[in-house]
């Protein structure tokens, strides 16, 4: 039985909440660990931990734009979202 096309989100919308997952799910989870590594003084920590958790976050983050109901409004979230932390990093270094 086929899924009704009313539940269903149109063909941008579906490559907006994608590229929003893929490409900015993984730069924000690389802003994160990279503020992160500005913050910590054991710095080799946070890159043998963030070779891991990177890759983590950024699944959480591919899954959350899914869960909205418009693909737009992800890309608004996460470039705020990536922009906050750029500015962050850029007050502490």
């Amino acid at each position: 039985m086929p899924a009704n096309p009313k539940y269903l989100s149109s063909g941008p919308d579906r490559a907006a909440k994608i590229t929003a997952g893929l490409i900015g799910g993984y730069l924000l989870s690389a802003m994160f660990h990279y503020v992160l590594g500005l913050l910590v003084e054991n710095k080799a920590a946070v890159v043998a931990t963030s070779v891991y958790t990177l890759y983590m976050l950024w699944m959480v983050f591919f899954i959350i734009p899914f869960m909205m109901k418009s693909g737009s409004k992800a890309w608004v979230y996460y470039l705020v979202s990536i922009v906050l932390l750029v500015t962050i990093a850029y007050l502490i270094r």
